[in-house]
């Protein structure tokens, strides 16, 4: 976890990482477990209906986002469960404030919210190809504040603390990917002809960018990681690896909650009772 107001150097983290997990089968083994858990703690959660779960995650391309969605939340109630992805921005969006298509989309109490990148784009994204900002059509001048960076941070920690003062809790993932490691992965896009429509010339492209995306993630990191929202960076050059981390921090949160089923009243249970009756007397019919 990034410590608030700490000064982050993506250096100092091994994306190869595997934590305290000697093999691929002992983490299978444990995300089986958190699966099994997830499933029954998002049934509580759903009930109780006291909190939405906002899961944020953000990465380079190929870092194992879409792998994260289907492998961890495999065990989940899909109808809890709404995944919103945020690519280029509509000629509508772009007419609103950056955070008003990711407002949009945030899941409601008792269920759980999957962003696949997010408005964190607009800290990375806009500040690595200052055309995406010009498309933004900010007020003159604000494209060119020393200050604008801070400001959308700024802006983005009252977003998220206005959101978990209210009831959604959120927990952001980091998925710290290695230039190594990417190109790899997006190797086997090519070779592979089941996974040729998943690589496209801007995934390439992007990668002469690496540097200023990795500089651009660090001063987020930074600024915007929060004791109500904080950022989790996850090694991701093992795919396993990444998948029980993030497993882990998803069951540890919702069982922070402590959550119950709803509490029935002794008036509750004469009605449910009266209600049993009623079918029992249907049965013998």
């Amino acid at each position: 976890m990034v410590e608030p107001g700490c000064d982050v150097g993506l250096a100092n983290f091994d994306p190869g990482s595997t934590g305290t997990f000697d093999t691929q089968a002992h983490a299978q083994t444990k995300l089986h477990k958190d699966i099994k858990r997830l499933a029954a703690l998002q049934d509580v959660f759903s009930a109780a209906g006291h909190y939405a779960l906002l899961i944020v995650l953000q990465g380079m391309d190929s870092a194992g986002k879409d792998g994260i969605i289907k492998h961890v939340m495999t065990g989940v109630n899909p109808q809890g469960v709404d995944v919103s992805s945020f690519k280029v921005p509509s000629a509508t969006e772009l007419q609103h404030d950056y955070l008003w298509r990711t407002t949009n989309a945030l899941p409601p109490r008792g269920r759980i919210g999957i962003f696949n990148r997010s408005y964190y784009e607009e800290v990375v994204v806009a500040r690595v190809h200052a055309a995406v900002l010009d498309r933004e059509d900010i007020p003159p001048g604000s494209e060119a504040s020393p200050d604008l960076w801070n400001d959308r941070f700024q802006d983005i920690n009252a977003f998220e603390r206005h959101m978990t003062r209210n009831g959604t809790v959120i927990v952001k993932f980091f998925l710290h990917l290695s230039k190594e490691e990417q190109r790899k992965r997006l190797l086997k896009r090519i070779d592979k002809p089941d996974k040729n429509w998943k690589l496209s010339a801007s995934d390439v492209h992007e990668r002469t960018f690496w540097n200023s995306y990795q500089r651009a993630y660090e001063e987020l990191l930074a600024h915007t990681s929060t004791e109500w929202a904080p950022w989790y960076i996850v090694p991701a050059d093992h795919k396993w690896f990444t998948r029980v981390a993030v497993g882990d921090i998803i069951v540890a949160k919702l069982a922070a909650l402590g959550l119950t089923y709803p509490h029935v009243s002794d008036d509750q249970r004469a009605h449910l009772a009266a209600l049993g009756e009623q079918l029992a007397e249907h049965a013998v019919a």
